[in-house]
């Protein structure tokens, strides 16, 4: 193979690779104690500790917050479970069946929101926890 050809190979391997989640720091303290900083993308989330929620499905893009509809981003968990994360913390107190995330109070923080209902949440009032980042 000759060098433009290297070059090339490279560079088409380069645009085909996958991107990278959003990383976000942890300001609540919910989510400074529990979490620690994640990383979140639409095919799960993976915290500080390196534990990881995969979901399954985007199943919503609104969704009610304190009465209010929102835009969000609702997701079906893959295999549901209750990662022990920092400090022997979990994340919600029973296996986390759905995942949520919209704008939070300034438009820099995002929260992300986890449930173990059985059927998809509708409100923020299903949650069993919520962590803020920026």
């Amino acid at each position: 193979m000759n060098r433009s050809s290297l070059l090339a190979l490279a560079l088409s391997l380069g645009l085909a690779s996958p991107a990278l989640a959003d990383s976000y720091a942890a300001i609540s303290n919910t989510a400074m104690s529990i979490t620690g900083d994640i990383e979140f993308d639409d095919f799960g989330i993976t915290f500080e500790n390196g534990k990881k929620i995969e979901f399954d499905d985007l199943i919503g893009d609104t969704f009610v917050v304190d009465g209010k509809s929102v835009p969000a981003s609702v997701y079906s968990v893959a295999d549901p479970k209750d990662p022990v994360l920092l400090n022997g913390n979990r994340l919600c107190g029973a296996p986390v069946t759905y995942v949520a995330s919209w704008s939070g109070a300034t438009e820099n923080d995002t929260v992300v929101a986890v449930f173990s209902t059985e059927d998809a949440p509708e409100s923020s009032d299903e949650m069993c926890a919520s962590y803020t980042y920026e």
